[in-house]
């Protein structure tokens, strides 16, 4: 541990930022994929009503307003520190101008969130075109995953394990909106792939 400690107060401060950022955001980022693929709780909880989550059925997202690719989530806010932690760290020893280098380490970031979006859009494909029925998920309690306007004024989404699977799919409500976090029951399916809910 000393060694450690000694290796990071000895880096250069520019540089100690960078690796800072690249080891604290990949400690979140490793937590956040084991609860993933386990299936425990909601790794975006922290979501804003702007946004969040990945497109499953490649209609994109939509915000409240309108459709819109959702990009304010809380893993990709990981996402894109992990891309700034790792760019700066990488290229720091070929980059030696302060401001560029940053510049680079942004860039870099908006390149790890644009991969992650593409990669979790293919792993939540795949998962849909298992085994899962949407007509079964008729009567099951969901956990809120995207906020839900009222009146279905917009689209939010809800999550549940289906065979041991996550399953992530649109929601409405003909209530009042549902708040991300909360409980909601399947009420019915609209249209192909968006399930009409109540809040429980």
């Amino acid at each position: 541990m000393d060694m450690l400690t000694n290796w990071f107060n000895g880096l250069d401060p520019t540089l100690r930022v960078y690796w800072g950022i690249a080891i604290f955001a990949s400690l979140v980022f490793l937590i956040q994929m084991v609860l993933t693929f386990i299936g425990i709780g909601d790794t975006d909880g922290g979501d804003f009503d702007t946004g969040g989550g990945f497109d499953t059925d490649g209609n994109g997202d939509t915000l409240d307003t309108g459709g819109a690719i959702q990009l304010f989530t809380v893993r990709n806010f990981v996402n894109f520190f992990l891309g700034i932690g790792w760019g700066g760290v990488c290229f720091s020893s070929s980059v030696k101008n302060p401001t560029l280098l940053a510049f680079i380490a942004l860039i870099t970031g908006c390149v790890f969130v644009g991969i992650f979006i593409l990669m979790f859009r293919q792993l939540m494909r795949l998962e849909h075109n298992g085994s899962f029925n949407i007509r079964e998920s008729v009567g099951q309690v969901a956990d809120v995953y995207l906020r839900i306007p009222a009146n279905r004024k917009g689209e939010g989404k809800v999550q549940f394990s289906f065979q041991g699977s996550v399953q992530e799919l649109p929601a409405i409500t003909d209530g009042d909106p549902i708040p991300s976090g909360s409980k909601a029951r399947v009420l019915e399916i609209v249209g192909d792939h968006t399930l009409l809910v109540e809040k429980v």
